[in-house]
């Protein structure tokens, strides 16, 4: 049985051991080494704007170490740079790789599925067109903030076809490269192909993209190999149990258990009421058991005293106004809710459970 069969409480147990194992992992000396050498060889700094779809999970299908990519979630990839917090997190981002002399990528992604659009995105209602058309309307948001000449930050609109987990490249001229397309000759030229489809990209960033795009190769042949043993089939439809509402939660490396939704849109109430409907319908479905999802908040802070404090209460905050959004809008399935908050040590990724959040 996988972990999305489990009583509810050996899935949260899961979890929290699951976030202890990646903190450990992640404090290691071999692994900071590891890190540190990937980002002297890619300095580019890496930032990811993605739907709080479960399988959307670019680490995974790019076979990038943990810790590398910078994600922004929200209902269907949906962003607005005009929204306050948002464009304060971002322009933070950008000003603090800056002055390390780093260049910024911004991976704007859309999702579907090739193989049946109810399994596309709901964010956008299963519309793929509406959703690029969104996209590009983010990459000129970024264009008008940071420049369009693209010297030191590049807004790449990128494609995730869920089935294979295969990404698909817009080119600034319009023209896509769909890495699901590539035959062994087109593996091989790869390198070339990207300078041709993104000429004003800078080349070190061309070079530090390149181990992301090789990556998802590697990654399309294994899910393609799963398909063929028939394994593949229940992991590219919605098995979420749980809504992750905050920042920091990089450790979830495992697709498809939650919906993670970040606090950026002065609208907040919408993403949650969409992610409580989709596993209200798993559980209906039978995907899930039915006997509880977890709703769990989490705010990273960088140093103690006042940024940890303040991260507190607003983890609290996040936890509290989702509880009362799920038990408006679907008060039956607020009867099977199990909420627990934390706070996330954001230099060492050590996820510190608050210990007066036990009732559900």
């Amino acid at each position: 049985m996988t972990i999305h069969g489990k009583p509810i409480q050996e899935r949260i147990d899961w979890l929290f051991d699951l976030a202890d194992r990646h903190g450990a992992d992640y404090r290691n000396p071999e692994a900071w080494l590891a890190r540190e050498r990937y980002l002297a060889e890619h300095p580019t700094a890496i930032a990811v704007l993605k739907c709080m779809d479960g399988r959307v999970n670019i680490p995974v299908v790019t076979n990038t170490p943990v810790g590398i990519l910078m994600p922004f979630r929200n209902l269907g990839g949906m962003f607005d740079l005009g929204w306050p917090h948002l464009g304060e997190v971002l322009a933070s981002f950008v000003s603090r790789m800056v002055h390390t002399g780093r260049r910024v990528l911004f991976l704007i992604t859309y999702h579907f599925s090739k193989g049946d659009p109810q399994r596309g995105c709901a964010g956008f209602r299963y519309d793929t067109e509406a959703a690029i058309a969104h996209t590009l309307q983010i990459r000129r948001q970024v264009e008008h903030i940071f420049g369009a000449a693209h010297g030191t930050v590049y807004p790449l609109v990128c494609g995730l076809e869920t089935d294979e987990d295969a990404l698909i490249v817009h080119g600034s001229d319009g023209r896509r490269l769909d890495l699901s397309t590539l035959d062994a000759g087109g593996r091989a030229a790869l390198e070339g192909e990207l300078a041709a489809l993104l000429p004003d990209m800078p080349a070190q960033m061309r070079a530090d993209l390149l181990p992301l795009l090789q990556g998802n190769l590697v990654r399309i042949d294994t899910v393609r190999a799963q398909i063929a043993r028939r394994e593949r089939a229940l992991d590219i439809e919605h098995r979420e149990w749980m809504i992750c509402l905050g920042r920091g939660f990089d450790f979830l490396h495992t697709p498809n258990v939650a919906l993670i939704i970040g606090p950026y849109s002065p609208n907040l109430d919408e993403p949650i009421r969409m992610a409580a409907g989709i596993i209200e319908a798993n559980m209906r479905a039978g995907r899930v058991p039915d006997d509880g999802f977890l709703l769990l908040a989490s705010v990273p802070y960088d140093e103690i005293g006042v940024d940890r404090a303040r991260a507190e209460l607003k983890s609290r905050f996040l936890s509290r106004f989702a509880a009362e959004v799920v038990g408006r809008e679907y008060p039956a399935l607020a009867g099977r809710m199990f909420a627990r908050t934390a706070v996330l040590d954001w230099r060492s990724r050590r996820l510190e459970r608050l210990t007066d959040d036990e009732s559900h």
